[in-house]
């Protein structure tokens, strides 16, 4: 379960904005990656914080409702996007790195640290920590793949409704057997990551 742990240990070194970051999307074969910073009120009761897990493991219900919660109760949040552009040209590490870092800087107040699941941003210029399996451990973190999921999500339905046939709006995007046996049947469209191994065999 998470906890403010981490963000305490921060915040008694004098830290005020600590942001957790996430995304969502990664491992997926269609459509973006998507990535959130959450900045949360330390001091404040949240009565919404014991529901908080990793996306994965909430519902799509109970998604929906701790997204709109969050937009409510953050300090601030913001969501970046890397595009197919960025993912088949620069590679999935670099296009996620470059949504975590749009989503960061959107935020205001500004954050003075940042709490990142797994990942290191050397291209962000602030103190940060990279934290294996963050999103199990750290609420900041968590709430951020809360908002990455839930907004990449509603990306993936209206990418579904411009390219139907493919249950976009049903896996988001990610390689199971309903996807693969579309892919095979129509073949990549257009949101499709062509250096991903399933898309670039069907190509080549």
């Amino acid at each position: 379960m998470p906890s403010f742990g981490e963000e305490k240990i921060i915040e008694a070194q004098g830290y005020r904005y600590i942001a957790g970051v996430d995304e969502a999307g990664r491992g997926a074969l269609a459509g973006p990656v998507v990535a959130a910073a959450v900045i949360l009120p330390l001091n404040k009761a949240l009565p919404f914080i014991s529901q908080v897990r990793d996306s994965k493991k909430l519902t799509p219900l109970k998604r929906e409702y701790l997204f709109r919660t969050l937009h409510e109760f953050a300090v601030t949040l913001a969501v970046g996007i890397s595009g197919l552009d960025i993912i088949d040209t620069f590679g999935i590490v670099a296009a996620t790195r470059q949504a975590m870092k749009s989503a960061i800087e959107q935020l205001s107040p500004p954050a003075d640290y940042v709490l990142v699941d797994y990942l290191r941003l050397p291209e962000v210029n602030l103190p940060q920590k990279g934290i294996t399996h963050g999103d199990d451990l750290c609420y900041s973190i968590a709430c951020a793949s809360i908002i990455a999921k839930v907004s990449r999500d509603r990306l993936m339905i209206e990418l579904d409704e411009e390219y139907s046939g493919y249950g976009l709006a049903n896996h988001k995007g990610y390689g199971t057997k309903e996807h693969m046996e579309c892919l095979w049947r129509l073949g990549p469209c257009p949101v499709h990551r062509k250096t991903f191994g399933p898309v670039r065999e069907m190509i080549s």
